[in-house]
């Protein structure tokens, strides 16, 4: 089949890591990807990959007739079997204007899941709400990352006989143990053999809670004698960022914590890591990064939001959102675990097994193809 893919962006993010990973992989279909924005990140290397790119560049916010045109006549032009959306703005306009271009065959992908009107924006409320109207008519099928997102989209008014649940999926090749990436970042980070590596790969936003991080640190170093670093990685994660800098010298862990600003080597990171942190107040889905250091064998402490929880299952520890104390003792608790080599090897190994067995990039490749072979068929 001939599938597009109506994303609203390709931008450093969960759902375009996913559009990227499941359509340069998948060898059943040929695929072709439309971007609302521009191409961001994943443009050059989708097109390095021999997927088909079109952008609009649309403003943000701002939805025009001309716009709307463009994408009638791109998918006429493309005249897919199938029409795959990602995200809620995509959803709407996409979805909307390949049904009346003539596609049936329409799959909304939806990646949030709380909606928190003090961090989303009015529009992309409104959008949310036009959506779940429209999901009764507009699409054949709405594809969830996370049970968590499904469940609140059904109180929204989403249909809940079209929804279905498809966790994301990672490459156990790419994301495994490597012990010589390991030593060559600690080395690159100058992290002492005694201590403690913490870290987390977020972008610098509300909803990732590094105020939350940040003060659990300081909790860790006050009630905690123990010899730890931390390491912050993901766009605007730097020393130009003044609000991060002030908060880590309001909480006296300056010198503690070190900023990295984005990075392409993620398996490497997440290697280099001791312990892997998720301190993120709402939003979220299905976090990729939980996935992902687990994969390379590094536990993670996360708070209990979306399917966090149910990635970690049994290997990590979760906490309750905007909770540093917790955090802090969550973090000493894994600190303990790691006086015991043995036992911290076999939490290693079971963290690595869980994603490998549950969430492989093989098993999403499955799901989506029964989906798209059962709306074809239809």
């Amino acid at each position: 089949m001939k599938i597009l893919h109506i994303t609203t962006g390709l931008d450093t993010g969960g759902a375009e890591t996913v559009l990227y990973r499941l359509v340069t992989t998948d060898k059943e279909n040929n695929h072709v990807v439309l971007s609302l924005l521009d191409g961001g990140v994943y443009g050059e290397r989708l097109t390095a990959r021999d997927i088909p790119v079109y952008t609009l560049n649309m403003i943000r916010g701002q939805i025009n007739l001309q716009a709307l045109l463009q994408i009638y006549r791109l998918v006429r032009k493309i005249d897919p079997d199938l029409v795959q959306t990602w995200m809620y703005h995509a959803s709407l306009l996409g979805g909307v204007v390949s049904r009346i271009a003539g596609k049936r065959s329409v799959v909304w992908g939806v990646r949030h899941s709380d909606l928190d009107p003090k961090y989303i924006s009015r529009k992309t409320l409104l959008v949310t709400r036009l959506c779940a109207y429209l999901s009764h008519v507009v699409p054949r099928l709405i594809i969830f990352c996370s049970q968590r997102a499904s469940e609140i989209h059904i109180k929204l008014g989403y249909n809940q006989k079209k929804m279905m649940v498809i966790p994301n999926g990672y490459d156990a090749n790419e994301f495994n143990f490597h012990n010589e990436l390991r030593k060559r970042l600690r080395t690159e980070w100058d992290i002492r053999s005694e201590e403690i590596l913490i870290g987390m790969v977020a972008r610098w936003h509300p909803q990732k809670g590094h105020a939350n991080l940040i003060a659990a640190l300081a909790a860790l170093s006050q009630k905690y004698n123990s010899k730890w670093r931390c390491v912050l990685v993901g766009p605007n994660i730097d020393i130009k960022n003044d609000t991060l800098v002030t908060l880590l010298k309001q909480y006296n862990v300056f010198n503690q914590v070190s900023l990295l600003g984005s990075r392409s080597d993620i398996s490497s990171v997440m290697n280099a890591f001791d312990i892997h942190v998720l301190s993120s107040s709402f939003g979220e889905a299905f976090p990729n990064v939980v996935a992902e250091a687990m994969a390379c064998g590094t536990p993670s402490i996360v708070t209990d939001v979306g399917d966090a929880a149910f990635i970690v299952g049994n290997t990590g520890w979760v906490v309750q959102p905007g909770n540093a104390p917790d955090l802090a003792d969550a973090m000493h608790q894994a600190i303990l675990s790691m006086a015991n080599d043995d036992a911290w090897n076999e939490r290693k190994i079971a963290c690595r097994k869980r994603i490998v067995e549950n969430f492989s990039l093989e098993k999403m490749i499955k799901s989506y193809n029964d989906v798209w072979r059962s709306i074809s068929l239809k």
